[in-house]
């Protein structure tokens, strides 16, 4: 499972586990899965960021502004989440 997700991903989905705010960690979980169980639904919900290193889609977290997943479609694979305008 963990080839779903890059460590950054992993490292911040854990502390955000251990953190006080449990609704924050089940509705990332819960987009994460979205992503990773249906790629096409989670990508007409995302925005797209274009950089030198390739596409990233960023999904908003619903009832957490501005924590975002950002996500890559190809695997699909969760690369890191936090909070972003």
């Amino acid at each position: 499972m963990s080839s779903r997700f890059s460590d950054v991903a992993l490292h911040q989905i854990a502390a955000l586990a251990k953190g006080p705010d449990r609704d924050l960690y089940d509705a990332v979980v819960e987009v994460c899965m979205l992503a990773l169980a249906n790629p096409p639904r989670a990508q007409s919900m995302s925005s797209v960021i274009v950089s030198f290193g390739g596409t990233v889609l960023r999904l908003p977290v619903l009832g957490h502004p501005p924590y975002k997943v950002f996500w890559t479609s190809a695997l699909p694979r969760i690369e890191a989440v936090f909070p972003h305008p």
